[in-house]
């Protein structure tokens, strides 16, 4: 039988199927549900800064310090059984740890330093085998360079490895100039590996009411391409863990990115859409393939077609680009 163990973050994985960031470890049972159907470790939904400092900032004003509102205040006791966003959160750690066999990887997402390497301190005492650092600010202003911007990330990532003794992964989005040079600064900054890419839920205009909305995009398998391109290219080019997410609905999907270097593979979309038993479907069909192609291992498989491992590693370049638009061939019947 093919050996599908895998190693992320420096712990032994018996499979390279971890489900990432979603709504859906908001529920105990839902996580255990997912470790059922085969997933190999939990990356728990993320703690935003904003909902942390926003908690604190109203728990201080209307509660610890009513000020001149001291009789209105009297009607917001704090209940002794109050959980904050934050003790919630430690608590689903806590929880998960003592229920399931998996490593639990929690998950911040926050873009200043301020108070990080406290919180990442309480989630490793709660329990967490790792942590995952997303970091993300929209570049809005002019005034601000993209190297002012990296500095910032790598700050961060920097007190935060320094504070804690547990592996932590950076999640990256594809917006870097040269996005190989910043993982290698990344790497030097203490992460124990990068996650490719963030998922970004993008503000949508809608005609009828010409109102800006927000509405959740899931992701396909035609996003597979993306991550698995840069995947690809990092591989052997550095030691750190490459996991790779974004568009992973099949067997197939998670093989392409194991063959061109991922050491494991996020799952989001997929089993929000279908729910855990995908995991168990996708698992099966990946074991299959495996034996059908001779495969002892997956550690055998990746990277087998990274850039450096390919006979041909322009195909991960520029030269596909050209490639790919002199070789397009348009649909039967269409006339130009």
């Amino acid at each position: 039988m093919t050996d599908l163990s895998t190693r992320y973050l420096g712990l032994r994985l018996k499979n390279p199927l971890v489900p990432s960031s979603t709504p859906l470890s908001h529920k105990i049972e839902r996580v255990l549900h997912l470790e059922d159907a085969g997933a190999a470790a939990i990356v728990l939904h993320s703690l935003f800064e904003e909902d942390v400092r926003n908690e604190e900032r109203m728990l201080d004003r209307f509660l610890l310090n009513p000020d001149a509102s001291g009789e209105a205040a009297g009607h917001l006791p704090l209940r002794d059984d109050y959980l904050s966003k934050l003790d919630a959160y430690l608590e689903t750690i806590a929880v998960l740890k003592a229920r399931c066999s998996m490593p639990v990887v929690a998950s911040i997402n926050g873009a200043s330093p301020s108070g990080w390497v406290e919180l990442g301190r309480e989630m490793q005492n709660a329990g967490a085998d790792a942590l995952e650092l997303n970091a993300w600010y929209l570049p809005g202003d002019a005034e601000v360079a993209g190297q002012a911007i990296e500095d910032d990330y790598l700050a961060l990532l920097r007190k935060l490895t320094s504070g804690v003794t547990i592996p932590v992964a950076m999640k990256l989005s594809p917006f870097f100039s040269s996005l190989p040079h910043f993982v290698r600064r990344v790497e030097e900054a203490g992460a124990a590996g990068v996650s490719l890419f963030n998922r970004f839920f993008q503000p949508d205009i809608d005609l009828g009411t010409l109102t800006v909305v927000d509405r959740a995009q899931l992701s396909s398998s035609a996003d597979v391409l993306l991550t698995m391109r840069w995947i690809a290219i990092l591989r052997g080019r550095c030691s750190l863990t490459l996991a790779a997410t974004g568009g992973v609905h099949t067997a197939a999907d998670a093989l392409k990115m194991l063959l061109a270097g991922a050491d494991v593979v996020h799952m989001a979309s997929a089993l929000l859409l279908h729910g855990p038993e995908r995991l168990r479907t996708v698992l099966a069909d990946m074991a299959r393939w495996l034996d059908e192609n001779e495969y002892a291992s997956v550690e055998q498989l990746t990277g087998a077609m990274s850039q450096q491992n390919v006979p041909d590693p322009s195909a991960f370049a520029r030269a596909a680009y050209l490639h790919a638009l002199d070789s397009f061939t348009p649909p039967a019947g269409v006339r130009y």
